[in-house]
């Protein structure tokens, strides 16, 4: 765990040498001086980020209780514009310099803050970065900025980086889409030796960094206390991902690593052992990055060590499908797991095998993602026998799973027995092999997941299919369902007289169901 005071008294370091070196020091300081009173029984960071943050994806509802608060809040909730709030805005008369700082701000209507400049997907010019460049330097207590989805900040991140080469108390930098190029790239790998105090680093979609990963990588060693590292779609090659490994050793309170989309890095995770270090991760994002054969053998020796780890993502790696069957065994290993992303990586019977084993020892599986994996279909009792174990469990997406009637009275029956009662999202879309026998069972016994919110029993876009008189049971279960919101229908034609069922429905329903969408008889004969 991070240690707080050292932490701070690198800040506080980082702080005082910037106002010896500014030439409005006196006014800063005395500006600060009655906020740091009021605040001083409170971290910085908390102040910042008191809200909920921004469900990145469906892998990042993971804390660790044992990691500081103040982590915690700056890796889950940085995405969250705390510009709006106002609350780090210097009290007491103003200087004319943050009245400069204040005029910047309300050409992109925002408030500014003494802590945070959060100038997201504003359109920002070179001439706007220019200037920003200037601000920055009135506000020497910056501690996030996040100038993502600004691509004319790509070319122009040298306006910016000579601010913090000379030290500063940063700890969230985001420049997400930015168009970075690789000399961005090397400029920002210097400044990275002045930002010590650096919790969040998210530089995805910046797909033409990749190749100055190398002098980046070397300076990450300066973050001791980074948390949060994202490189998604950011030109990865086999090098680069090296490079970010040998990195990983100077980062001992990592908790999400984020190197997913790189097309090209497959290969590069042979050497993985770096990875074993990292004690606190919790989330760790491979997904379509070609992951092959060799890669997967080096990871099965480290993955299982990542005793904190609760999000696996491998997804879209589709030479992987015979080699993870050991990795999946072992995931038995690791207690904490709650999510697990698999889709699209041509599983083989063994495999899914494996993963349903290990599973009867993961009590805390909340989310399971098999979608696209052909060998599910006729096998899906072995799972669901586990994951009847898993108290908690959520979500399941099993789109294109070649299930079959059997598949689903099995699940049936699993609903019957009272099991999966906290499911909340259930993706069965695209089995156009599950016959009208095997949907109409698995409706009588819908109405049983009293928490579900959200079901997918869509066809594929190539194909349609009359409903059954499993329409009537579908609808059926669904007023009983509290919480449900929506269902997804599509390219299932209704009758004319399923058509009046719907319309009455609808019209009966108080909660507002979204049906997305069938189609009726007339529009497929015309």
């Amino acid at each position: 765990m991070m240690d707080k005071r050292g932490s701070q008294g690198s800040q506080k370091r980082n702080k005082d040498g910037f106002l010896k070196r500014s030439p409005f020091a006196l006014i800063l300081n005395q500006i600060q001086k009655k906020t740091s009173l009021r605040q001083q029984d409170h971290s910085s960071v908390a102040q910042l980020y008191k809200g909920p943050g921004e469900d990145e994806s469906k892998t990042e509802e993971t804390t660790d209780s044992k990691i500081s608060d103040d982590k915690n809040s700056i890796a889950n909730c940085y995405h969250q514009d705390v510009s709006e709030a106002g609350r780090s805005e210097p009290s007491g008369p103003e200087s004319s310099e943050w009245k400069k700082v204040k005029h910047f701000y309300q050409r992109f209507g925002k408030k500014p803050n003494a802590r945070c400049v959060n100038l997201n997907n504003c359109g920002l010019t070179a001439t706007d970065i220019m200037e920003l460049g200037k601000a920055l330097c009135l506000i020497p207590q910056l501690e996030e900025m996040d100038l993502s989805w600004n691509g004319k900040a790509g070319g122009n991140l040298h306006l910016l980086m000579e601010r913090f080469q000379k030290g500063c108390s940063l700890k969230v930098l985001m420049l997400i889409d930015c168009n970075l190029t690789s000399e961005d790239g090397t400029l920002l790998a210097q400044a990275l030796g002045g930002m010590q105090n650096l919790e969040v680093l998210d530089l995805s979609m910046n797909k033409n960094i990749g190749s100055s990963l190398r002098v980046i990588a070397q300076e990450l060693q300066n973050a001791p206390h980074l948390s949060v590292l994202k490189l998604h779609k950011c030109g990865l090659n086999q090098d680069s991902v090296q490079y970010v490994g040998t990195a990983l050793r100077y980062l001992p309170y990592l908790r999400k690593l984020d190197l997913s989309c790189n097309k090209e890095a497959g290969g590069g995770f042979k050497d993985s052992a770096p990875v074993a270090s990292l004690k606190h991760l919790q989330v760790l994002d491979l997904h379509q990055c070609c992951i092959t054969e060799a890669d997967m053998e080096a990871l099965t020796q480290v993955i299982p060590l990542l005793a904190s780890l609760e999000v696996l993502n491998i997804s879209s790696n589709k030479n992987i499908g015979s080699a993870c069957e050991h990795l999946l065994s072992r995931l038995r290993f690791l207690p904490k797991l709650k999510s697990v992303f698999l889709n699209n990586c041509a599983l083989q019977e063994g495999s899914f095998t494996a993963l349903a084993d290990a599973t009867l020892q993961l009590s805390g599986m909340k989310e399971l993602d098999l979608s696209w994996n052909k060998c599910v279909g006729g096998r899906l009792k072995q799972l669901l026998d586990a994951l009847s174990l898993a108290a908690d469990f959520q979500v399941l997406s099993l789109s294109s799973c070649a299930l079959l009637a059997d598949d689903l009275a099995t699940l049936a029956s699993v609903l019957q027995k009272g099991h999966l009662q906290r499911l909340r999202k259930l993706d069965l879309s695209y089995n156009d092999t599950v016959s009208d026998e095997g949907w109409t069972l698995f409706f009588q016994h819908l109405h049983m997941l009293k928490e579900l919110s959200e079901l997918d029993v869509s066809l594929r876009p190539s194909s349609s299919r009359y409903c059954g008189t499993w329409f009537s049971d579908l609808l059926a279960s669904l007023i009983k369902l509290p919480a449900f919101t929506e269902v997804g229908v599509q390219r299932w034609v209704l009758t004319a007289p399923q058509q009046q069922q719907l319309k009455d429905f609808k019209k009966e329903d108080k909660k507002d169901i979204q049906f997305d969408c069938c189609s009726y008889v007339q529009d497929i004969t015309k």
